[in-house]
């Protein structure tokens, strides 16, 4: 043979590779497959990259373990794991519920492109019952979406009451679990239909790479899910999977720090002349906190304090004063950060008067003592 036809079939993959701790990562756009007989078997998934080689197959395998999961679908961000979701299961004349308080980008999704392709959205009021929220239901309602807590306003939700009267309605529920990371809460353990998650954030914990996850238990789900994923063209790269699958190794000892972190800070906040409250579920006294006591194992870093009354320059110099507490939209990393809230109460349909700015702090990795002086330079500035 010429240099050229041995130079296309020289230096192939070992048929047998040595074992390492992570998993190896695959690139490739074509599988090839055993035989003739695999091309055509619809069985079959694998026939190009993008259905998930090694990487991402050890990955899924990890998280179905971690949601205690029939089957984990795989998404380039947490909103396209949503976006994917809702794609791969509604159609024009559905009713979707969507609680008021979910995350911004979501409600984009939902008035932008839901509605355009003929699914009825309608929000929620986050503080009602479950008994009226599965009551306001129609004939045409296919699921209910949630998340608890909010991830501004920290509203938790009674979960499993409404998975159990929505299921006797025969109407899916889906969660959007990114707080519990599918470590210190599971929703598939307590009702719900899909546990879903944007992985940038706890799992990933390192603030650098993308993707979302949807986790489901009935193997009718899983396929539809896997089904819509093939119908989107929707992959994730090996390296990004890797990468994934290294930060879900210390994903129980980050969040471990972080909630005993974020729960000092809190603390703390509570006592401050500034602070009006903070909603923190995991702190007593706290709004909801009984729910997170019953149905949560720990907490993360994320939550919300309400300053006493003041403009919005005295907000701005708070953000502007902290040195530490980076100011930024994620979380879930190893860096804590700070945003305002209030800008993006105004889309929501059940307002509510906190009664001062709403703040959101993730606490991140650094020392809980040295976070507390970076607030109280902020509040100092706050009080100017």
């Amino acid at each position: 043979m010429s240099d050229e036809t041995r130079l296309i079939h020289a230096g192939k993959a070992a048929d047998t590779l040595v074992r390492t701790v992570g998993p190896p990562i695959q690139k490739g756009s074509t599988v090839l497959l055993p035989n003739a007989e695999a091309l055509y078997d619809d069985a079959n998934f694998l026939t190009y990259g993008r259905g998930g080689l090694s990487a991402q197959t050890c990955l899924q395998d990890a998280l179905g373990m971690l949601e205690a999961a029939e089957g984990v679908t795989l998404y380039p961000s947490g909103i396209a794991a949503i976006s994917g979701v809702a794609m791969a299961l509604l159609k024009a004349g559905d009713e979707i519920l969507v609680v008021d308080s979910i995350y911004k980008p979501v409600r984009r999704f939902c008035d932008s492109v839901l509605r355009r392709f003929g699914v009825d959205v309608t929000y929620f009021d986050p503080h009602a019952s479950p008994e009226s929220l599965v009551e306001s239901a129609s004939s045409a309602t296919r699921m209910i979406l949630l998340e608890s807590p909010g991830s501004l306003s920290f509203e938790m939700l009674d979960i499993p009451r409404i998975a159990e009267l929505a299921r006797g309605r025969g109407i899916l529920t889906a969660i959007d679990n990114t707080w519990g990371a599918g470590l210190i809460f599971k929703p598939l353990e307590h009702g719900v239909d899909i546990s879903l998650q944007a992985l940038t954030k706890y799992v990933g914990g390192h603030s650098d790479v993308f993707m979302g996850s949807a986790a489901a238990r009935d193997p009718k789900l899983v396929r539809q899910l896997a089904d819509g994923i093939n119908h989107m063209g929707w992959a994730v790269s090996g390296e990004d999977a890797y990468a994934m699958l290294r930060g879900l190794r210390t994903l129980p000892i980050r969040m471990a720090r972080q909630s005993e972190s974020g729960l000092a800070v809190a603390s703390w906040l509570r006592d401050q002349p500034e602070v009006a409250q903070v909603l923190h579920p995991a702190l007593p006294g706290a709004p909801g906190h009984d729910l997170w006591a019953r149905d949560y194992s720990g907490a993360c870093g994320l939550f919300g304090i309400v300053l006493k009354p003041g403009p919005t320059q005295a907000v701005n110099a708070f953000l502007n004063g902290l040195k530490l507490f980076g100011l930024g939209f994620s979380w879930g990393g190893f860096e804590s950060l700070a945003i305002a809230c209030d800008p993006q109460l105004k889309v929501r349909q059940f307002a509510r008067d906190y009664g001062g700015p709403l703040i959101r702090l993730h606490v991140g990795l650094e020392s809980p003592d040295d976070l507390i002086a970076d607030l109280r330079r902020g509040l100092d500035a706050y009080g100017q």
